[in-house]
């Protein structure tokens, strides 16, 4: 007999539906911002005259409030209600969107922003607690599938999104748009999702879920620091990278010694969601960094428009929305291990290329390499996703959905700061030769990207001609080189689901007259609830 009421069963669609479509946009905010940051840099009235570290900010401090308060969103809907938390964030995502859009200044922008990201970290979480407890066991796979494909269209669609809007609109547009999806959303929400949640949660822990939120919010602003000085060795980000680890380290030991933890730790001792975690963490380390310089190269050294270069991504969308639906089929005919496996060495194989690309590189092989990029993330996102929801029990969905959210976050912050170290080091390595003919005194900050060398030339009028071409070797020759790092990652991901994933689900033992032995075939545990 099914655990979930018929009247929900008959309408679990229709419900995913809806949570896709409020993921969508917390998730398309993500990338959204990245093609805007030059209008936003430009003097008023057309942008708000944002320096450098202010627009690195407006993109942070979304990230830093959404990582440090995924884990504690997800306890929370557990104990108050998915539905209550979902409906929550929504309303505060609409709402920081209305206020972002009319931004008077950089610091307002910051400020709404982040205030986005304490609303997203409500919802995301909660999107696949409520799918976890609409949906029965057996069809899971195939929900989540869905579910991670939204995922990668909202990464995929934002710069297109924000291209387009900037073409016709003003930067704060990017924002404005979120807020009438949002009402759809929770009159959508409030008629069709059914609340859910820990029916015993025990004792609340406050004590461990305050230092999840410290150890979090010091760990990404450590490593966002890192990345914003490409020097990870400064005191300003050891302390709190150091800092971050030692809370966390405290916050592991009290919830191993708690007899109500916030987190059961022990799951981590089961090596397939150890694995999972870890493939999730790994994963997106490599994306989110790819992700960051292929933008400078699709626009600074390409010349793509904003449009033009989210329509290339277009090809990485496609492949996660046609096959991560179908990801479980493979994994049952191949099972998690090789399916995921593959996946990565397809993603490390899409990363590796960006080694070969030059100013003329085809648009079509630009086209292939994002598409097999986006296969194989539609390959691995669905498998690791599963194998981490259904480690835990139905009515922990939400810390479930948490941990996993917040590995993902963690790790693609931590890949746009190493990796984007890594470009910014060895692109000033390669280009502080050719800045004789820039004032002494701007030479330091026209060193520091592509984009800071081209805007010196430009002042430089025909004398900075020879700069330019300059710049554009000296990026390539980065890119290339934080493209291997990247596909390294991606490449120790492939070893680790590969030694600690299950491999394929029901293999049977056979038995001496060549028959299958069905009492000693391998058979997913039950739900514990």
């Amino acid at each position: 007999m099914p655990r979930v009421p018929e009247a929900v069963h008959r309408r679990r669609w229709a419900i995913l539906g809806v949570l896709m479509f409020s993921l969508l946009i917390v998730v398309l905010d993500n990338s959204i911002l990245n093609v805007a940051v030059k209008t936003i840099a430009a003097p008023a009235p057309t942008g708000l005259g944002a320096t450098q570290s202010e627009l690195e900010w407006a993109i942070n401090s979304y990230t830093l409030v959404f990582a440090g308060l995924l884990f504690t969103s997800g306890l929370l809907g557990d104990r108050i209600g998915r539905k209550k938390v979902l409906l929550f964030g929504t309303f505060v995502f609409g709402a920081a969107s209305a206020l972002a859009a009319a931004s008077g200044s950089p610091a307002e922008l910051i400020g709404y922003r982040a205030l986005m990201g304490f609303g997203a970290a409500f919802v995301m979480p909660a999107t696949l607690a409520v799918l976890m407890n609409v949906f029965e066991r057996e069809e899971q796979p195939k929900a989540i599938g869905v579910w991670a494909g939204s995922v990668g269209l909202g990464i995929a669609i934002g710069p297109i999104t924000g291209g387009l809007l900037l073409e016709h609109f003003w930067w704060g547009s990017i924002f404005l748009v979120n807020v009438p999806v949002v009402v759809v959303a929770l009159i959508a929400m409030a008629v069709l999702v059914p609340e859910s949640k820990d029916p015993a949660p025990g004792r609340i822990d406050p004590f461990g879920v305050v230092l999840s939120v410290i150890g979090l919010v010091l760990l990404v602003y450590g490593i966002i620091r890192g990345g914003e000085l490409a020097d990870f060795t400064d005191v300003t980000v050891l302390a709190p990278l150091l800092g971050g680890l030692a809370v966390l380290a405290g916050f592991v030991r009290h919830e191993k010694r708690s007899s109500h933890p916030a987190l059961d730790v022990t799951y981590f001792r089961k090596p397939a969601f150890a694995a999972a975690v870890a493939a999730v963490a790994l994963v997106f380390f490599a994306l989110m960094g790819v992700t960051f310089f292929s933008a400078f190269y699709l626009q600074s050294v390409r010349g793509y428009s904003a449009l033009q270069a989210g329509l290339l991504i277009l090809p990485l969308a496609a492949a996660q929305m046609v096959f991560a639906p179908r990801a479980r089929l493979v994994v049952e005919r191949f099972g998690a291990r090789a399916v995921c496996t593959a996946g990565l060495v397809l993603v490390g194989a899409g990363l590796a290329a960006f080694a070969l690309f030059d100013r003329d590189t085809p648009v079509w092989v630009l086209c292939v390499v994002f598409f097999v990029q986006g296969t194989g993330m539609a390959h691995i996102m669905p498998p690791v996703t599963v194998a981490v929801m259904q480690a835990l029990p139905r009515e922990k969905a939400g810390s479930g959905s948490a941990i996993n959210n917040t590995f993902r976050q963690v790790g693609g912050a931590l890949g746009v700061a190493v990796l984007g170290s890594v470009l910014s080091a060895v692109y000033r390595g390669g280009i502080e030769g050719h800045l004789g003919a820039v004032p002494a005194d701007a030479r330091d900050a026209a060193g520091e990207s592509i984009e800071a060398t081209l805007g010196a030339a430009r002042e430089l009028g025909p004398a900075g001609r020879p700069l330019i071409g300059s710049a554009y070797d000296a990026f390539l020759d980065a890119m290339h080189v934080t493209a291997l790092c990247s596909a390294g990652v991606a490449l120790i991901g492939a070893v680790v689901v590969a030694l600690f994933l299950p491999g394929r689900p029901g293999a049977a033992r056979r038995t001496p007259d060549g028959g299958a032995d069905g009492a000693a075939a391998t058979r997913e545990p039950a739900v514990r609830g």
